[in-house]
């Protein structure tokens, strides 16, 4: 019997709330996500780059329809939990923002995340207090759904130029006050920040791999704290290095090496069933 989305929602907070650290492994479409399911993976999630990428355009370019609806073909690919990567919540007022993770539930996401980042080189940050708004908008929006919606906070400073660890872990604190069921800062350097923010939030964290030089292994971020580590989009940027790989021999050598090292056409097909 297929598991229903309060199963699913039920199985996401489970594993937030279990002693040890788990991966969240980040598709790009129906396919990397059934792929991704049966290497085993406790839960998927989506990421706004290789969503943007699979449009054909770059992060923070795409729609709230589009959005969803590339998050609605993860949903129905898996089983699995599958939490979104929604950016701002494709909103500048709260009540936007609240409309876009009522959204977010109604298609089956059983979590999702906001960032404090508004898109504005100017001012590439909400205030606290905005960001905070905007958050405990997004939590009031799915807390009357019957079951858990993890709802992700992200402090956004160390990606947009801010890198004062100060300001990360105030924000974190803010929006764990309003509500957020997880926090995320991507960005930080070092381990000594990530053990710094997780002393002084007591909500689970979740570290984002996939920047080189700042992506740690998985005993390293337990030992620290962290609760969750997602892949954001090193995953899709791996399978498309192959691509290029590829592609590159084609056009500038003429030769077909690549197909010797390809994954075989029925294991591949293996991934696909479901």
């Amino acid at each position: 019997m297929p598991a229903t989305q309060s199963d699913k929602a039920n199985a996401f907070r489970a594993l937030h709330q279990a002693p040890k650290a788990f991966v969240i492994a980040n598709a790009w479409d129906a396919g990397s996500a059934r792929v991704l399911s049966a290497f085993g993976f406790a839960a998927i999630a989506t990421s706004s780059g290789a969503s943007a990428n699979v449009y054909g355009t770059r992060d923070g370019r795409i729609t709230r329809e589009q959005a969803l609806a590339h998050a609605r073909a993860i949903v129905d690919a898996t089983e699995l939990p599958v939490s979104a990567d929604l950016e701002k919540g494709f909103g500048e007022t709260a009540k936007e923002v609240a409309e876009t993770y009522r959204q977010a539930a109604a298609i089956g996401l059983v979590g999702a995340t906001i960032e404090d980042a508004t898109g504005n080189k100017d001012k590439p940050l909400y205030d606290v207090a905005e960001a905070a708004d905007r958050v405990a908008a997004a939590v009031e929006a799915t807390r009357t759904l019957g079951y858990p919606f993890m709802l992700t906070a992200r402090a956004e400073g160390f990606l947009r130029g801010n890198t004062n660890l100060d300001d990360a872990i105030k924000r974190l604190q803010a929006y764990e006050k309003a509500g957020a069921d997880v926090l995320m800062a991507p960005g930080l350097p070092d381990i000594s920040a990530v053990k710094a923010v997780c002393a002084v939030t007591a909500t689970p964290f979740n570290f984002m791999v996939g920047i080189p030089g700042k992506s740690f292994s998985v005993a390293e971020l337990e030992a620290a704290g962290v609760k969750r580590i997602s892949l954001a989009t090193s995953l899709y940027r791996a399978a498309m290095k192959g691509l290029v790989d590829a592609a590159r021999e084609v056009k500038e050598k003429g030769t077909f090496g690549y197909v010797a090292t390809s994954l075989p056409g029925a294991e591949l097909s293996g991934y696909m069933q479901g």
